[in-house]
């Protein structure tokens, strides 16, 4: 008897079916050694870091003063939305990809190819941005002992020249040169590459390790700024709105909600909970917990900080590159500039290690669904059991990046993805709930429509509020995730195998 074989759907709103999902967890290679804990902590790690150690000065000095605080209670009422509505998916699909992963069972494979796509450079950006934070970082750790290593060697073209060009107009002798290549950004890149090549549980301990520093540090920085505040310094809390030549509003609400937009790439850390799944020992119920517990604790430490830091020194005073550890060093704290830089250093290792951990389980779950060449991004290493050629990868092209480009401004373009993938789980949730009703859901998100709806206003209202050249380059980057899309990935989906 024959049997009939109905046409492959190749509609682009296609979607995965959730059986493939249970299987996918069946045939997974990974470890499965990731606690609850070590969940969370892997979410701190990806948290608290670049947002706390560099991100605070830059939104407080041009965009919120004062206020900052509440740019950080915005941009953590947004992320709390998305946690809630993300801790379900993961309850009902624990597998490594995240936003994507949930979206491709529910709103289809174009929408889940687009927040594939707007996570790669989530991940990719963030990692850049904060491999060339903790080089000025450690340059700094450096001039402490009045180590003095040449510009050449410690910046990116562009930058290693205006510095140069800087120094000379106040009257210091630098001598030319014809190259440059910021070092320490590439080799910290691969110190962290290697240590997520050799497994999960290596990465994980090495993780827990920094983040036990970071907190303290970070509770240190509360307690003791607390002592050196002025609160002369927080009037007025906020400052008058300033619009710039390009018709930017700085300070006043739209200030503060554009800082919200900035100081969103601290908070992607919960999203890379998620991507853990695969190797969480029991993931439904564990994750919901780390990414729920770990945007709350570190919200609280965000805010906290704000206020220490723009209660000591003058917002318009706050450092660019190392606020707090200048704004110790302004009040006469010099001796804790070192501990703030080592722990600076340290966290912001941890939360490079926790993105690229993301974005390698990220290509790894597209690969697998054939959106990418499984034969690269979905190679299991025999011992190790890690995904070693999209690890190798990943790590060559942000050492690369971050070795020779000035990466100044890219922590948008890192929140434009965040904020996208997180508006669309919003409601890709809500949609499952309605579709499928009877669904096991360990974890069931409360007032669901009243919180998927805010959800989805909330970032995207603070994607609308990012600079204008930043949604052009976001735009940019959607483009060629199309001609990707519908050159190779739709060819070669899974979902083109017939059905019987």
């Amino acid at each position: 008897m024959e049997t009939t074989r109905k046409p492959v759907d190749t509609s682009v709103m296609r979607k995965k079916p959730l059986s493939a999902y249970a299987a996918d967890v069946q045939k997974s290679e990974l470890k499965r050694v990731l606690t609850r804990w070590g969940l969370t902590s892997l979410g701190i790690g990806a948290v608290i870091g670049g947002g706390i150690f560099v991100l605070t000065g830059i939104a407080a000095n041009e965009w919120a003063g004062p206020a900052l605080a509440l740019a950080f209670v915005i941009a953590g009422i947004a992320c709390t939305f998305a946690a809630l509505c993300y801790a379900e998916f993961a309850s009902i699909l624990p597998v490594e990809g995240s936003a994507y992963a949930y979206s491709y069972g529910t709103v289809g494979e174009l929408f889940a190819w687009l927040i594939g796509w707007n996570l790669i450079l989530e991940y990719m950006m963030g990692a850049t941005t904060v491999a060339v934070s903790w080089s000025g970082y450690f340059e700094k750790f450096l001039h402490l002992f009045h180590i003095e290593p040449p510009l050449w060697l410690m910046n990116d073209p562009v930058t290693a020249q205006e510095k140069a060009e800087a120094l000379r107009a106040a009257g210091q002798t630098i001598p030319d040169f014809t190259f440059a290549i910021n070092l320490p950004a590439l080799l910290i890149v691969w110190v962290v590459t290697y240590i997520l090549v050799k497994g999960i549980k290596e990465a994980a301990s090495t993780n827990n390790l920094i983040v036990i520093v970071k907190v303290a540090t970070v509770i240190f920085v509360v307690i003791a700024g607390s002592f050196y505040i002025d609160v002369a310094n927080w009037t007025p809390f906020i400052p008058a709105p300033v619009v710039d030549n390009t018709g930017q509003t700085h300070f006043g609400f739209d200030g503060i909600v554009t800082a919200a937009g900035i100081v969103f790439f601290a908070y992607i850390g919960f999203d890379a909970v998620s991507t853990q799944a695969g190797e969480a020992i029991n993931p439904k119920k564990d994750v919901p917990f780390a990414i729920i517990a770990s945007l709350v604790i570190c919200t609280v430490l965000y805010i906290l900080v704000s206020l220490v830091l723009t209660g000591m020194v003058p917002y318009n005073k706050l450092d660019l590159k190392a606020p707090v550890a200048q704004a110790f060093s302004d009040v006469g704290l010099t001796w804790s500039v070192y501990l703030i830089t080592i722990a600076a250093i340290a966290g912001l290792t941890s939360v490079m290690l926790v993105m690229m951990l993301g974005q390698t389980r990220i290509f790894l779950g597209m690969a697998k669904d054939g959106l990418l060449p499984r034969n690269l991004f979905a190679s299991i290493h025999p011992k190790f059991k890690t995904p070693w050629k999209s690890t190798i990868f990943v790590g060559a092209t942000v050492s690369i990046v971050a070795a020779v480009t000035p990466i100044d401004k890219v922590s948008q373009l890192t929140s434009s993805g965040t904020l996208f993938a997180f508006a669309m789980i919003c409601g890709a949730v809500w949609l499952l709930r309605v579709r499928e009703p009877n669904l096991e859901r360990p974890y069931r998100t409360p007032a669901l429509p009243l919180i998927a709806t805010l959800g989805i206003l909330a970032n995207l209202y603070l994607m609308w509020n990012l600079r204008t050249d930043t949604k052009i380059t976001f735009l940019v980057w959607g483009i060629i995730g199309l001609v990707v899309y519908f050159t190779y990935s739709r060819k070669n989906s899974n979902l083109n195998k017939l059905e019987p």
